[in-house]
């Protein structure tokens, strides 16, 4: 869509916004709360979750589409420090009992690990200090319900949000519906592909991958392709990338070097691909708070090494009539040969399609989805 030239036609459709403000969307009816400034003076920004609490924050009637995205919530408590991997999100289109969206919060903005980064892409944005914007439109002919689910081990006393969409006078001809769906291994299997994406019957367009991958081994993670099987493929896929910082849009391993001829890798972001996101260090620990003063911690603040890289298809989508698959391949070079490897993988893959019944996985518990 062309943004500029979208608003010189009038669409005679119903903007709306749902917020802690006005929490059905109705018109005339945000800012109603008081505050002690008074009545409408900013009365409520916010909402509470307990711990294993599940909150409808939207309930819409179609036909409509969702805009536009905002959240924002703490990333640590006492009770820990991967609070983006404990409070998960589903949205559910339509009559569907299983979700098309289910990730955890974090992920889904491209923020793996548990780990606050900033995201400067265009339809995933987190700008300081933790505002996750998301701009995938996001059409429905019947409902959308979104749902947040709190499993982090206390309550969540503040999580803000407001979901901007638009009332529609006729229902889609033959829409196709977002979806996203995480995915974890925590130690993958040499020689076997990684799966992001299987069990998909319909048709549609394949549209973006946020990984988040833990290196477990020495040198370089990234030579590995991620393949696409379209419409009955079988041992071999229709579409590949070449190395993983080739898919990504990188080239030679990211390498930047310094004065003394040191190579390392430098992180980018762009629209459509980046690479935000890399460390070692673990921080976790460095302005967490238990209600008492904190000891000095012998472990130190080592950590294993954490990449994250995202990947938007919108200029050139990936198209499916029948059915997909996505893989990505673990293999690393050490500068002398091409070796098989493992590490820790967690993924989002994102994508549109007519509306048809989801087979998600299992969704992990809360410890399975912990980073290392």
């Amino acid at each position: 869509m062309n943004f500029l030239n979208a608003i010189t036609t009038f669409s005679h459709e119903q903007t709306r916004s749902i917020s802690p403000e006005n929490m059905t969307g109705e018109k005339g009816r945000s800012c109603m709360s008081a505050s002690h400034l008074g009545p409408g003076r900013k009365g409520q920004g916010f909402i509470s979750i307990k711990h294993g609490e599940t909150v409808t924050i939207a309930d819409i009637d179609g036909p409509g589409e969702i805009r536009h995205m905002w959240f924002t919530l703490t990333d640590k408590t006492h009770r820990g420090s991967f609070v983006l991997r404990d409070v998960v999100i589903r949205i559910y289109w339509d009559d569907e009992k299983v979700p098309s969206v289910e990730s955890p919060i974090g992920d889904f903005f491209c923020n793996g690990f548990g780990a606050r980064c900033e995201i400067n892409s265009l339809p995933i944005v987190v700008n300081p200090t933790g505002g996750f914007n998301c701009y995938f439109c996001m059409p429905f002919n019947k409902k959308a319900r979104i749902e947040i689910t709190n499993e982090h081990e206390t309550d969540l006393q503040h999580f803000f949000f407001t979901i901007n969409y638009a009332l529609l006078a006729k229902a889609f001809t033959d829409p196709l519906y977002f979806h996203a769906q995480w995915r974890r291994q925590r130690i993958t299997q040499y020689a076997q592909d990684y799966i992001l994406l299987d069990n998909i019957q319909g048709y549609g367009y394949y549209v973006g991958t946020y990984l988040a991958l833990t290196a477990l081994e020495r040198y370089w993670w990234g030579e590995g392709e991620f393949k696409f099987y379209l419409d009955g493929d079988t041992n071999y896929p229709t579409q590949n990338s070449t190395g993983s910082e080739d898919y990504f849009g990188g080239a030679w391993a990211f390498h930047q070097r310094d004065k003394q001829g040191r190579a390392s890798a430098k992180c980018f972001q762009t629209l459509f691909m980046g690479y935000p996101y890399q460390t070692n260090r673990d921080s976790t620990r460095d302005f967490f708070q238990t209600g008492e003063a904190n000891p000095v911690h012998g472990f130190g603040d080592d950590a294993l090494p954490m990449h994250g890289l995202y990947r938007w298809h919108l200029p050139d989508p990936i198209a499916f009539h029948q059915d997909i698959k996505v893989t990505f391949q673990q293999i690393g070079n050490d500068d002398i040969q091409l070796y098989e490897r493992s590490d820790d993988i967690a993924t989002v893959a994102y994508w549109y399609q007519n509306p048809s019944n989801n087979r998600n996985p299992l969704f992990p518990s809360q410890s399975e989805r912990l980073p290392r």
